[in-house]
């Protein structure tokens, strides 16, 4: 099948807490919000862009955490940001992983995993 090539994809995250997260990934990512409202918000940093989306966390719309992977093509300083913004500790980064990236993550206030990551 010959189909066209997307454009691009963005993540969606899920919180509990619009306003609270906002804040927690602009004071500790670097993201501030481009659009949105209580329930739906796009947040935007150095040309990545991704999404969070309110839920009710309970039985019927409960709060699922999902994984976040950013490809950058320097991982060192965003590592020395995020070490001086307090986001995460020194040991986090781990250098030529067995499947050949350098790498760090971290979990934002709903357990989603965040992770920078430079191909070897």
């Amino acid at each position: 099948m010959n189909t066209p090539s997307p454009l691009y994809i963005i993540p969606v995250l899920s919180t509990s807490d619009m306003k609270r997260d906002l804040e927690w990934y602009e004071k500790h990512v670097g993201f501030k919000q481009v659009f949105g409202d209580d329930g739906y918000a796009g947040l935007q940093r150095d040309g990545y862009e991704f999404h969070l989306q309110w839920h009710h966390n309970n039985q019927d719309d409960p709060v699922f955490p999902s994984v976040m992977k950013i490809f950058v093509p320097d991982i060192q300083p965003y590592f020395e940001e995020f070490v001086a913004r307090g986001t995460i500790k020194k040991e986090k980064l781990r250098m030529n992983t067995p499947w050949g990236t350098h790498e760090f993550g971290f979990y934002d206030l709903n357990n989603n995993a965040i992770f920078f990551v430079q191909d070897a």
